[in-house]
């Protein structure tokens, strides 16, 4: 069996932020990532989410077309292009590669602190020409020839997605996109998907509906997000998928390592939840056939004190609920809004009909045991 994994980051999240200070244990993507064993393009793949500042563009395999921040945070725009970079990365043959950076993209990737050669110059003080970067050999022809010499067979038998936020429902589009790709069809795919939110205006069937090729779905949901916008997706699956959904305490935010009391500021005040879903990330990911290392070790009786560390912090997470990263908040105080395939209703209503295991509907119940289909 052969495995690839692809890591999609979350809104304005890149693979560098397993440094992030507002992650006391880095976010959980690009730590992920940062874990992985193998060898990147080959192994696996990160790919930065929409409105990160483009700072894969010199690597991509298709052209990502330039997408401004701002677009990217508001509408997800360049996330198309990451879901066909991954299918491309897969196949292990680029559609695209930049021969030359210009003066701007330059500077965007040198201030990221992204490793590319210094820029030289050529002519007199009057009259200078700047070389920000001429590849004789472009990245994307070193990875391919890599990837056709390290990787056997070219195409693998299992590829597992992770994501959070619009990169959750990023593993959904490219599950999607393998699919209807008959290079990829007979491919089984993976996914744990944390809070997968597309964001206003950007439900369509390839991003809350997945085929057969789902060999198993696991997704963890934050119970306290309430902000306009962040509507999440349990999405609609095959009826023969293993389905595992749990709700986490916290915000969107607070599954991937933020432990603030506010869910988006720095500190370490409510770690639990966070803790839970990456030793579970590395759970599943480690018996779908990713290598990691550095992983988090939970025994029951750890998850039964993170349980109910959460417990004693109730209030705190409830809290959370009157907090939004837009500013307005949407849902009730008592459930979140969330996209059931194409239908948008409360979460409760969703998990009561679809949750398994069904220990997981409620904060009090959920033990250790409740997560045993996991392992």
């Amino acid at each position: 069996m052969s495995v690839f994994t692809v890591y999609f980051c979350g809104t304005g999240s890149h693979r560098f932020d397993d440094r992030n200070p507002n992650f006391w244990n880095g976010e959980l993507i690009a730590t992920l990532a940062a874990n992985t064993g193998g060898r990147e393009f080959v192994d696996w793949i990160v790919v930065d989410g929409p409105g990160s500042g483009n700072l894969q563009d010199d690597a991509l395999f298709v052209d990502d077309g330039d997408h401004s921040k701002v677009t990217g945070t508001l509408f997800g725009t360049g996330w198309k292009e990451n879901v066909q970079h991954a299918v491309q990365v897969i196949k292990g043959k680029s559609t695209w590669s930049r021969t030359q950076l210009s003066e701007e993209q330059y500077q965007n990737l040198k201030s990221a602190g992204v490793p590319i050669p210094d820029a030289s110059a050529t002519g007199s003080w009057f009259w200078r020409t700047y070389d920000y970067g001429e590849r004789a050999v472009t990245p994307q022809a070193l990875q391919e020839q890599l990837i056709k010499q390290m990787r056997k067979p070219l195409i693998p038998s299992v590829v597992n997605l992770v994501g959070w936020s619009r990169g959750g429902i990023s593993c959904h589009m490219l599950a999607n996109a393998m699919a209807a790709d008959p290079e990829l069809a007979g491919v089984a795919v993976n996914i744990f998907a944390i809070d997968p939110v597309p964001g206003v205006g950007n439900i369509q069937e390839e991003k809350v509906q997945l085929g057969p090729n789902i060999k198993e779905y696991v997704g963890f949901y934050a119970r306290d997000e309430r902000s306009k916008g962040f509507a999440c997706v349990i999405p609609m699956t095959a009826f023969n998928t293993p389905v595992h959904l749990f709700p986490m305490p916290g915000r969107h935010a607070t599954l991937v390592g933020n432990a603030s009391a506010d869910g988006a500021g720095s500190g370490k005040v409510l770690a639990e939840p966070g803790r839970i879903v990456r030793y579970f990330a590395e759970v599943c990911l480690t018996r779908w056939g990713t290598v990691l290392d550095k992983r988090e070790s939970l025994d029951d009786a750890t998850l039964e004190q993170c349980h109910a560390a959460m417990l004693d912090a109730d209030d705190q997470y409830q809290a959370m609920r009157k907090h939004s990263y837009t500013a307005i908040t949407e849902g009730s105080v008592e459930a979140r809004s969330v996209h059931h395939g194409l239908k948008q209703t409360d979460f409760d209503k969703v998990a009561g009909e679809s949750m398994q295991p069904k220990e997981g509907l409620g904060l009090a119940p959920l033990t250790s045991a409740a997560y045993q289909s996991l392992r």
